[in-house]
């Protein structure tokens, strides 16, 4: 019977580099199939094993089945899949709490203020109903959009009082006035 570990030194060959194969840490006959395994020398990958799956048939020749990188005992592996869902409810109820707990200490800082600091928290409140992290709906990129499209239309009167026709009207003449001198200036200089 040929050598499993060269077989499946050569199959990890095709996948990765030579540095990342380790020594051989293992081997697991099972009915029909005998897994060798190897340390894996990657960052970041501590524990971690390749492991190759090999066909031993007594009529046939050993074949490759399959090659993967496996976690070992003690592996530093990612924690468990959290739906988003329930992800959602823990971020929802953290910010109920932060909100009820700013709003006890509000209602403590109010007994010492005057009612004219609370109608104006009351109103910063109205205006910014997600906290001063989020943008408003009409905000882009923190620009207010009603406010740069009022500004918009305040330029456009300001252009439409620029392009007055009775002045532009005006202005040709004065050029063509000017023109007409300009040649009667020259008209004088000449001598026949």
């Amino acid at each position: 019977m040929p050598d499993l570990h060269s077989i499946a030194k050569a199959a990890l060959l095709e996948i990765t580099s030579e540095a990342t194969i380790g020594a051989p840490s293992g081997q697991v006959e099972e009915a029909g199939a005998t897994t060798v395994t190897f340390l894996a020398n990657m960052a970041g990958y501590p524990g971690w094993h390749w492991t190759v799956s090999i066909a031993t048939l007594d009529d046939a020749e050993p074949s490759v089945l399959e090659v993967e990188l496996m976690p070992g005992n003690g592996a530093l592996l990612a924690p468990d899949w959290v739906p988003w869902s329930e992800r959602l409810a823990d971020y929802e109820a953290a910010q109920e709490a932060l909100s009820t707990d700013s709003d006890d200490a509000d209602s403590d800082d109010s007994d010492s203020e005057e009612s004219d600091d609370e109608e104006s928290d009351d109103e910063d409140d109205d205006d910014d109903d997600l906290g001063s992290d989020v943008l408003h709906g009409g905000d882009l990129d923190g620009v207010d959009i009603d406010e740069a499209v009022e500004s918009d239309d305040d330029e456009s009167d300001d252009d439409s009082d620029d392009d007055d026709p009775d002045e532009e009207s005006e202005l040709e003449d004065d050029d063509s006035d000017d023109e007409d001198d300009d040649l009667d200036d020259e008209g004088d200089d000449r001598t026949y």
